[in-house]
């Protein structure tokens, strides 16, 4: 593969496409916590560009060096999405909808939390490591780079989104989110299984 202005358009594109659950997953961020402050926007925007940086990187990698492995682990990747974001939807929609109005004062979201949201929205990232095998360690490396800063700038615009529509929804705020995490993991779960 060479430089060429195709390379960066399709890793663009690539980035869009991969930020789609991250910027859901913001959505539903910015719809529990409507008064965000902007700091901690970026870096939860941070946090998903990471990890969209990093899991095609470890697939490059993976390609590389253990791909037996690795296409066994492929099958459960819809599971683990699943199991992830549903425990966290699910924990945010009994939240909403046991506390109702009062459960619209809890607003923050653990780091904890965020990481597994991360780790949920980029794990099918590691299958694009196949797709820039034939990239070269920099142009691999400069691939990931131009995903990390689409996704960091779509869920930018995801928690902003959020924010807005979650100050208007106020108390149902946290069982919308919830049912949009639940639904993003089973699109995960439904589209890598069949």
């Amino acid at each position: 593969m060479e430089w060429s202005l195709s390379f960066f358009l399709n890793s663009i594109l690539l980035g869009v496409g991969l930020a789609m659950d991250a910027f859901s997953v913001s959505l539903a961020n910015g719809l529990n916590d409507p008064k965000m402050r902007k700091g901690k926007m970026g870096g939860i925007a941070g946090v998903f560009a990471g990890f969209q940086f990093a899991m095609p990187l470890v697939g490059w990698i993976c390609v590389h060096t253990v791909v037996a492995y690795f296409r066994a682990f492929e099958k459960v990747v819809p599971w683990v999405a699943l199991l992830l974001l549903a425990g966290i939807g699910g924990k945010m929609l009994f939240e909403g909808l046991r506390g109702g109005d009062a459960g619209a004062e809890k607003t923050g979201l653990g780091v904890g939390a965020l990481l597994v949201q991360g780790v949920a929205t980029s794990i099918d990232a590691l299958s694009v490591g196949f797709t820039i095998a034939e990239y070269g360690w920099v142009m691999a490396l400069v691939a990931c780079l131009l995903i990390a800063v689409v996704t960091f700038l779509i869920c930018m615009a995801g928690l902003a989104i959020g924010k807005k529509f979650g100050t208007r929804l106020s108390g149902k705020a946290q069982v919308l989110g919830g049912v949009i995490l639940v639904a993003i993991g089973i699109e995960i779960f439904v589209t890598g299984v069949f």
